[in-house]
């Protein structure tokens, strides 16, 4: 069991959930969906196809910082944290997180998000790429091809990770 705080990021569709419930497998830490955390306001919005504003982002994100922050031994969360004040929000609970960010074109994004049954439609998916910015230098983390195998994928991160 390796103590880590690290999340899984990218736009819907990129593969967050599966890769980091692998991901925390291989670890042998827990996952968590920052889906599941969302109000219900939040998923009814994004279900009627409008896209979430900051006034909604910044509570959902300090539920998954605390979230991060809290758990024993360390967590894998899987959380768009597209822009870097989403990600410096969940930092300022959570410090020592690491930021995994799953780079899949737009084309391949969309295609993933149309064979799937999710709460946030295909529709939304402008709106993430609008508000998607690629993590820094500066930043705690790296970014990986998601293109890869899940397992694949899995392994350069855990190896990235230490």
């Amino acid at each position: 069991m390796v103590e880590a705080r690290v999340v899984v990021m990218g736009p819907s569709g990129s593969g967050k959930s599966l890769i980091g419930s692998l991901l925390a497998e291989r670890l042998g830490i827990r996952f968590v969906d920052a889906d599941d955390l969302h109000p219900a306001t939040n998923v009814a919005k994004m279900a009627a196809g409008v896209p979430l504003d900051d006034a909604d982002r910044m509570p959902w994100l300090d539920v998954v910082a605390v979230r991060l922050r809290d758990e024993p031994g360390g967590a894998v969360i899987a959380c768009s944290a597209l822009a870097r004040r989403y990600r410096d929000r969940i930092r300022r609970a959570a410090p020592d997180a690491v930021f995994v960010e799953l780079v899949v074109d737009a084309g391949e994004l969309e295609r993933r998000m149309r064979r799937r049954t999710h709460f946030m439609p295909a529709t939304l998916l402008d709106s993430q790429l609008e508000t998607l910015e690629h993590l820094s230098h500066d930043e705690s983390g790296f970014g990986v091809d998601g293109a890869l195998a899940p397992d694949e994928i899995v392994r350069v991160v855990a190896e990235r990770l230490g």
